[in-house]
């Protein structure tokens, strides 16, 4: 698709510019009120509901070498979030493909972190009724990240599962992406003071959830095995269970014991932000022979070999 710039645009500084000012950390292109900024400038109201309650959906979706991976299914999940806590914009989705797609081109990155965000706003009157919120969009394209860096990718993770509790389905819909994380946040600590590089907590059955920002599989005697409860249903996480449907590996999602996942042959992690990542550690024991194994290293193999099938990816033109 060609894509071009049609709203109001901030004078947008060079990347040179951006390394000499740590303020403008890190270089990136936000779209928020109409307009494109520098992410340094990007900023929102201490009276809207998204910083005030958490009342907010987002969605993230990367791009790989000029590309988006799997937008539409992102796109889908954004505009379901929106409707289920009944929010509404004035953008089509048509729209909001373009103006993700323009702070990506705008911004330069070929490979970028995207995320689109609505909040409740606030309401003009102050009044608590959410009802007489408007709600806002944002927008913003920032170089790419993950989970996992590269040290890590190459020898696995290092995970701590902590008792802290993944806030039930009944009190907030998982499936609609949220910034509730406290639980998440906590989960971090906990890992890290047990030496460990990144946590999984437990549902309300002391099964295995999820993680900041990342769900979980095991790979137990060449069949894998996802979460199902209290768990967002991510997009890598599906891209996964496509993968495996492609390579004839059986893999189910249901309740996964803590006792299951340290006997798993393999653990890995998926997210937007990073892919696929092998787990080589949980609670200070290896996983399976301590090193990457050949089911996790297969699908990560395949699944950076799709960023680049049309049939899976969005290409983004750069002015």
């Amino acid at each position: 698709m060609t894509l071009v710039a049609t709203d109001s645009v901030r004078a947008l500084p060079t990347v040179e510019q951006h390394h000499r000012d740590r303020r403008s950390y890190p270089s990136g292109v936000a779209f928020l009120d109409g307009q494109y900024f520098p992410m340094s400038e990007a900023k929102i109201s201490v009276l809207d509901w998204g910083f005030l309650h958490s009342d907010a959906t987002y969605d993230t979706v990367h791009v790989w070498d000029g590309r988006f991976f799997r937008l539409n299914l992102h796109l889908d999940r954004f505009f379901r979030g929106m409707q289920s806590l009944r929010m509404k914009l004035p953008y089509s989705r048509g729209e909001i493909e373009g103006i993700i797609s323009n702070c990506v081109a705008l911004s330069g990155h070929k490979c970028a972190y995207v995320e689109m965000i609505c909040t409740r706003g606030a309401s003009p009157t102050f009044s608590r009724d959410p009802r007489e919120a408007e709600n806002r969009f944002i927008a913003f394209a920032v170089p790419f990240g993950s989970v996992a860096n590269k040290e890590q990718l190459e020898r696995g993770l290092h995970i701590a599962v902590s008792d802290t509790v993944r806030i039930p389905p009944k009190s907030i819909d998982p499936s609609i992406k949220n910034y509730h994380w406290l639980d998440l946040v906590k989960g971090l600590f906990d890992a890290y003071d047990r030496g460990a590089e990144t946590a999984l907590i437990v549902d309300t059955n002391d099964n295995i959830a999820e993680g900041p920002g990342f769900n979980v599989f095991t790979v137990k005697d060449g069949r894998l095995r996802t979460p199902a409860y209290g768990v967002l249903p991510g997009i890598t996480r599906q891209t996964v269970i496509d993968l495996c449907d492609e390579l004839a590996l059986p893999v189910s999602v249901g309740d996964v014991t803590r006792r299951e996942l340290k006997a798993a042959d393999e653990v890995f992690i998926t997210s937007t932000a990073g892919g696929i990542m092998p787990v080589t550690k949980i609670d200070d024991a290896a996983v399976g022979d301590s090193k990457v194994g050949a089911v996790t290293r297969q699908l990560m193999d395949l699944y950076w070999k799709k960023h680049a099938d049309p049939t899976w990816s969005t290409l983004v033109t750069y002015a």
